[in-house]
């Protein structure tokens, strides 16, 4: 039981009462408050407690989806440079070793970074990126372990193995070449905004790297990234709406920076670049992104010449371009597409199955004559293709493996379409084991997101078959705030349009319910991030169709997030949720969902939650404030458990099998919850 302190405060005339501010620790990003860590110690005893006599199937979960991993594992191998390079993961170890050999004497694989040796003095570790100077002497890698998304940045000489200049901290992204001596990156600033690209000479004093650009604007993080032809430099500032390119001839590493279009708010682009032109994704006359070309001379918006039309059919998501191939990535009807463009001709890759998730995979050479994809589905392992240009054919590289076996056939996968409650219809995409009785006795756990245009693909997952096979279905709700269906369904889904995104998931909730494949009280449902705040909003609109609830890393504290503007990701953030320190239309619209605000005395199902202490993106004191004012408030006797990560941040356990453990946690809960 937490201690209430009063605090309160009052905006716009409104007073906001919050006796569980306490939980913020006044220094954080650094978190040394002895009631503050007291107290979240006391919720992992709790937890741990509560789990403990579960702690049988907890492991038999554990290695169940460890089993599924094979101890030794490897990509499949892609050309860069004079290198072929590939990952592999040997000895049943967490973490990747990287590879490469010369083209011309592919069997000469030499070791190039060692992930395995890096983590071990961490409890945590993530590498950010991975860097190789274009003569193949250098690598630049950045390497995260806290969990608090601030990489340092260090470059190594492959030939003598000995780490050059003096490692760069607080970097944020993947560094790049621009030749074989200099490197650029971006810099997080105190508020992990990143707001500089800097450039790095080798041999020189890193103090005396030159800012290439300072981002003024709060509100924007800034990139820097390179077209695939390796002509150009680029970097992108921008918000969740708005963005701005500027490009850099690498031949040219002292001219300066062209701006191709002006910052407007709305306009989003991205650039690439082949042979003489520009190719730009833009969505200045549709919302849905048109693909336009343009003179390298002439980057700026009045030279544009469009080359496929924005529609209300084509939802054109990615771009990339190789020496003699365009590839937009784009979205019809909800199903992912490739289409190629060779000159005035184009067309889509054709796959295998009629529903799926597709996307470009790793491609690093300019010159190859094939794009490689990656593939999967609800009942198809994660696969790789290469599409050979030439005879239009898809190649098998890699399938995922799954030790022990995998039958696809025992399993069946539908699309549903979910009537909402104001006239839209929402798909929903099911797996289950053949033979789930129709009658609505299944337990079924639904996993929801709707938030930024991001889309919850159908894809396919190990871990999920210890569900499947103990009797659950699977269904994924496509719900608006992403854009499986469009822009459209992203914007339909955001600032005074964000509770449909609620709606939508209690709506799929009842429609499978309708359906029989199961019923009330019979729903697990999981969610993080931002749709951890949809866990936190569907639990307050109908508790009672939830048998238990996960909510990882949940951003259920809406509304004093959004007033706190010196915390890392507020102001990039209000274009999505809107502003309530100048609007108070907004204001009094997030307070009306805002999970934590809405928390009221009546019943709720049970609840699983989870938070990284060092998480810049969702704090920790979000979903400790939010299980403290559940707690008080509640009127049953259910569990809601609590699990903080002391040692990691936003993505909880970096290891493949450490992160394995929270997953049968959680799952152990619903299927203890849901007899």
């Amino acid at each position: 039981v937490a201690a209430r302190i009063d605090h309160s405060f009052s905006h716009h005339g409104i007073a906001v009462s919050d006796a569980y501010a306490w939980m913020r620790d006044p220094g954080y990003p650094d978190v040394t408050n002895e009631d503050v860590l007291n107290h979240l110690h006391a919720e992992n005893a709790y937890f741990e407690a509560h789990m403990a006599p579960y702690e049988e199937l907890v492991t038999e979960l554990f290695e169940e989806m460890k089993a599924r991993q094979p101890q030794d594992d490897e990509g499949v191998p892609f050309k860069d440079g004079d290198y072929t390079y590939q990952w592999r993961f040997e000895g049943g170890a967490q973490y990747r070793r990287w590879y490469r050999a010369p083209v011309e004497t592919s069997d000469r694989w030499s070791l190039v970074l060692d992930e395995v040796a890096l983590a071990e003095p961490h409890e945590f570790f993530r590498l950010g990126g991975l860097s190789f100077s274009d003569d193949g002497n250098h690598v630049a890698y950045s390497a995260d372990t806290t969990g608090a998304e601030r990489f340092a940045l260090t470059i190594v000489n492959l030939t003598t193995g000995q780490t050059v200049d003096t490692t760069i901290d607080q970097t944020l992204g993947s560094p790049v070449w621009a030749n074989n001596t200099t490197l650029l990156y971006a810099v997080v600033n105190e508020n992990w905004r990143p707001h500089q690209v800097r450039k790095h000479v080798l041999g020189s004093s890193v103090d005396a790297d030159a800012v290439v650009y300072d981002e003024p604007d709060e509100s924007f993080f800034v990139g820097v990234d390179r077209t695939m032809s390796g002509d150009y430099l680029i970097i992108n500032s921008g918000d969740h709406v708005t963005s701005e390119v500027r490009v850099l001839a690498t031949t040219d590493l002292e001219g300066q920076w062209r701006l191709v279009s002006p910052r407007k708010a709305g306009h989003q682009y991205d650039v690439d670049h082949q042979g003489d032109h520009f190719y730009i994704r833009t969505n200045d006359t549709h919302r849905n992104f048109r693909l336009v070309r343009t003179a390298v001379a002439t980057p700026e918006p009045q030279y544009w010449e469009e080359i496929i039309a924005g529609s209300d059919e084509r939802y054109l998501r990615h771009l990339m371009c190789l020496r003699d191939h365009v590839l937009v990535g784009e979205r019809r009807k909800g199903l992912d597409h490739v289409c190629v463009i060779a000159g005035e001709q184009e067309h889509l890759v054709e796959f295998p199955e009629a529903a799926y998730s597709a996307g470009f995979g790793t491609n690093a050479d300019f010159d190859q004559p094939f794009v490689r994809l990656s593939y999967q589905s609800m009942v198809t392992p994660s696969t790789v293709f290469d599409y050979d240009f030439a005879t239009r054919s898809l190649t098998e590289r890699k399938v995922q493996q799954i030790p022990g076996g995998y039958d696809a056939g025992a399993y069946e996968t539908v699309r549903l379409n979910a009537p909402a409650r104001d006239g839209a219809t929402v798909p929903v995409s099911v797996v289950y084991r053949k033979g789930l009785p129709r009658d609505g006795s299944a337990p079924l756990m639904l996993y929801g997101y709707g938030a930024y245009g991001i889309a919850i693909p159908p894809s396919f997952s190990t871990t999920r078959l210890s569900l499947l096979d103990r009797g659950f279905g699977f269904a994924i709700a496509h719900i608006r705030g992403g854009d499986d269906l469009g822009y459209h369904w992203y914007e339909d889904g955001k600032l005074d349009k964000r509770t449909n995104t609620f709606n939508d998931f209690v709506d799929v909730a009842q429609h499978l319910i309708d359906q029989n494949y199961t019923s009330a009280g019979k729903l697990a449902i999981s969610g993080g991030s931002a749709g951890g705040e949809l866990m936190g909003a569907v639990a307050n609109q109908a508790p009672e169709l939830w048998g238990a609830v996960g909510a990882h890393v949940p951003f259920v504290d809406v509304l004093n997030t959004m007033l706190d503007d010196t915390l890392p990701l507020t102001p990039i953030e209000w274009p999505e949720w809107g502003n309530p320190i100048e609007d108070k239309a907004a204001f009094e619209y997030i307070q009306s969902y805002s999970p934590y605000d809405q928390v009221e005395v009546k019943d709720y199902p049970p609840l699983f939650v989870t938070a990284g202490l060092n998480d810049p993106r969702v704090t920790y004191w979000e979903p400790a404030k939010w299980v403290a004012k559940l707690r008080y408030l509640k009127t049953d006797s259910n569990p809601v458990i609590f699990k903080v990560e002391m040692g990691a941040g936003h993505g909880g356990k970096s290891g493949r099998f450490d992160a394995l453990r929270q997953v049968a946690e959680e799952y152990a809960f619903f299927l203890t919850e849901i007899s």
